[in-house]
């Protein structure tokens, strides 16, 4: 597979939000915050400084399978200690190779400095992979029949550019 994509311009259309917690929340608080901001994983942050990550999967496996109470276990207890992470130069080929290879469905991004960016997820790499060959085949497609291809810009004609 080939992509020019990076994390950068997955960022740049998503946004560079992160939503954190802190180890000494509860569980359920986790969950309620993670519910409340449509997310399924944070990161787990002191002072700034990124120490961990909780995500569902972490809920599931850590939690309710060893027959914990999500009320009083607190996330840094069950989060994932060691992150992996990318960078704003990184293309969205690493990542997904990343995410496949080592099972995991969240990366934060950091910048030049080591500090946490944002968050990309296997949905935003997946989103982007499908744009990105489906704007190559529309652009096969009308070299192939003889067509002008469309503008690289929406709404724009070849007059206007």
């Amino acid at each position: 597979m080939y992509t020019t994509v990076k994390v950068k311009q997955i960022l740049d259309r998503k946004g560079y939000q992160v939503w954190s917690i802190e180890p000494d929340q509860s569980v359920l608080d986790a969950l309620r915050f993670m519910s409340e901001k449509n997310i399924g994983a944070a990161m787990v942050m002191v002072a700034g400084e990124l120490v961990g990550i909780f995500s569902e999967r972490d809920y599931a496996r850590k939690v309710v399978l060893h027959g914990k109470n999500e009320t009083d276990t607190r996330v840094r207890d069950v989060m994932t200690r060691k992150v992996i992470g990318v960078s704003l130069s990184d293309d969205i080929e690493r990542c997904l190779v990343l995410m496949t290879g080592k099972f995991i469905r969240h990366l934060p991004v950091v910048d030049e400095n080591d500090r946490i960016a944002g968050v990309i997820s296997i949905g935003d790499v997946v989103k982007e992979l499908i744009a990105e060959q489906t704007f190559v085949i529309d652009q096969l497609v009308h070299y192939v029949g003889g067509d002008k291809p469309k503008p690289l810009i929406p709404d724009k004609t070849e007059a206007d550019l």
